[in-house]
């Protein structure tokens, strides 16, 4: 009987720096291999882009872990929608066809793939004041129906997928695609994560590329990440996430071309998050 391939989540980073080309390039690459592969996309360089077009100002939540995310008022919400189905993913779903990879253009409201609890009320900082954000169509991830990915991946098909997801209350919300791509890697039990993003890896100083982290022990629960902020903190979250539901590998690597994403996927590039063990985690001393 022969093995079930590898499973590996690709999540393509939506800030200018990721190249979705060399993106495509690494999927194509480990479909030759044998693998099965879901690209998770999102698109905040793209809905900067459109939102200047239209005259909007989009404007960013800061939580209360350092975590950088979209206000998403009504009109945020268009711009985004516009970002992900029109602009990124045809994008990407085209380059891989290229590339001879039969790509599927999904969001999470097809087939009910995603659903989200509506954040109803978020403290958060906006514009430099703390508020209590109650206008947001924006969620977190409460399920993944895995039944069609399944069926793509299957039948040798790449399940290009973004948000929106589909709210309790019917209504579709914004949900951070870097953990979109954390909850479909414990759903299908995937062998790997890989988080793509603008830089080597996680930065022990954050402002210089030298001093990337080979290696990055978390705890299970958000520990251990109060000094990092913007947007790597939900990229740890989502790795701290996936780690937690079982997934074996979760790596952060560098997006901006092709030879640095296969550098990272074959070793030793980006940064290889894991679990602190458990002792370190219930805080034993040791001598």
């Amino acid at each position: 009987m022969a093995a079930t391939p590898a499973i590996t989540v690709l999540k393509c980073g939506g800030t200018s720096g990721v190249d979705p080309c060399s993106a495509c390039s690494a999927v194509a690459d480990l479909v030759r291999q044998g693998g099965q592969v879901v690209l998770v996309h999102g698109g905040s360089a793209q809905a900067q882009e459109e939102a200047s077009r239209l005259g909007l100002r989009l404007r960013q939540i800061v939580s209360a872990d350092g975590a950088t995310s979209r206000y998403t008022d009504a009109e945020a919400f268009g711009v985004l929608l516009t970002a992900w189905t029109a602009r990124v993913k045809p994008v990407l779903v085209t380059e891989l066809v290229r590339l001879g990879v039969q790509a599927v253009g999904l969001t999470g409201l097809d087939a009910g793939m995603l659903t989200a609890r509506r954040l109803t009320a978020q403290r958060a900082v906006v514009d430099g004041r703390e508020v209590v954000v109650r206008d947001t169509h924006t969620g977190r991830i409460a399920s993944v129906r895995t039944g069609l990915l399944s069926t793509l991946l299957s039948a040798g098909m790449v399940p290009v997928v973004s948000p929106p997801a589909l709210a309790l209350d019917g209504t579709p919300v914004n949900v951070n695609s870097d953990r979109i791509a954390a909850a479909i890697a414990v759903a299908l039990g995937a062998a790997r994560l890989v988080l793509l993003t603008a830089a080597p890896g996680v930065l022990a100083d954050p402002a210089d590329e030298r001093t990337v982290l080979s290696e990055l022990a978390l705890p299970a629960d958000r520990g251990g990440r109060a000094a990092v902020t913007g947007g790597m903190a939900v990229k740890l979250a989502a790795a701290q996430a996936a780690l937690a539901g079982g997934v074996p590998e979760v790596l952060i690597a560098d997006g901006r071309d092709r030879d640095r994403i296969s550098g990272a996927l074959a070793g030793p590039g980006g940064t290889r998050i894991r679990r602190c063990p458990q002792s370190a985690q219930k805080g034993e001393a040791s001598d």
